[in-house]
């Protein structure tokens, strides 16, 4: 356990995880007040929209509505992602913190479920998008690595590919005089076990000791909260998580696809752990219930129904005085 982080970064993703896949209609003021909630808890970076083809994710149509109407508070990055060019062009023309990312999925299958490119035309893709970043000044700071622990439809993930992949990143940042600060893997469709987990994060340490890690954790088989405990124990100390555990990856070619770990759960085991966040659990509780109330049916996080142990401990220490 010496390897834990003093403090972790939670990047929420709540809002666009979770209302790219609801059946809907979710109403635009409705995400709005969901944004603009959890950016009150500490939080310091939301995910609120995806500015993809409204045709393929309803739920994203009025990603540029969203964006604009978000009163923002300064100390708190809301931000939006793209798949490509079209996407960015959107993007950056609303008031949201757009940064550059690099992507690559170990999956060819994956990728062209996800973007209808496959790796090769991906990375020519990618080349067109850091001309345009460039071009305008758009910072570029992290990659993401997906189906980094296996596929629904290739099976098993090698290490060795994983690995591989984040060569690749690192090599087409390079190209472009980047230094990219830090790789994120995602377990896209669930896949992942602690184990596996601890294989991954090893075998892409051994070729990049020196690259910063983060995790991008989905629980559709109800491992997620294990997995990121190992990466916990590995010193990861920056996770994407979900509210409430809203979402689900719309292309993940398995109905039963769950959302990120929930965020209220990740930041209540950090702090049982003396982990810090910088989040008010109790506030982000209200938030996971908010989230409920939005989509109208039960969702999957765990402490927004439990409860933190605060007002627990709180009667504790006053029946020991009394």
């Amino acid at each position: 356990m010496s390897d834990l982080p003093k403090r972790v970064d939670i990047h929420e993703e709540g809002p666009r995880e979770g209302f790219q896949i609801e059946a809907g209609p979710i109403s635009t003021q409705d995400k709005v007040r969901f944004c603009e909630a959890l950016a009150e808890t500490g939080l310091h970076d939301v995910q609120c929209v995806s500015f993809v083809d409204a045709r393929r994710v309803p739920g994203m149509a009025d990603a540029v509505e969203v964006a604009q109407t978000i009163r923002q508070r300064p100390d708190v990055h809301y931000t939006g992602i793209a798949l490509n060019l079209r996407g960015y062009e959107r993007a950056v023309q609303t008031p949201l913190h757009i940064t550059g990312s690099l992507q690559m999925s170990t999956s060819n299958t994956f990728s062209i479920h996800n973007t209808n490119k496959d790796n090769a035309e991906t990375l020519v893709e990618q080349r067109r998008q850091l001309e345009f970043f460039r071009d305008r000044g758009i910072e570029v700071d992290t990659g993401i690595v997906m189906t980094a622990f296996g596929c629904n439809f290739e099976g098993a993930i090698a290490p060795e590919t994983v690995r591989d992949c984040v060569g690749e990143l690192l090599a087409l940042a390079d190209e472009f005089g980047i230094v990219l600060d830090r790789v994120r893997l995602a377990d896209t469709v669930g896949w992942a076990s602690p184990a596996q987990v601890q294989r991954v994060v090893g075998t892409v340490r051994e070729r990049f000791p020196d690259l910063k890690l983060g995790l991008h954790l989905h629980d559709t088989r109800g491992t997620g909260m294990a997995n990121a405990l190992m990466g916990l124990q590995m010193g990861i100390d920056s996770f994407d998580s979900s509210c409430a555990g809203l979402g689900g990856c719309p292309f993940a070619g398995h109905k039963g696809a769950a959302g990120n770990i929930c965020t209220e759960d990740l930041v209540f085991m950090c702090h049982e752990m003396g982990i810090e966040t910088g989040i008010d659990l109790d506030a982000l509780i209200e938030c996971a219930r908010m989230a409920e109330d939005i989509v109208g049916h039960a969702l999957p996080g765990k402490i927004m129904h439990g409860g933190s142990l605060s007002k627990f401990r709180q009667s504790g220490a006053t029946g020991a005085h009394a």
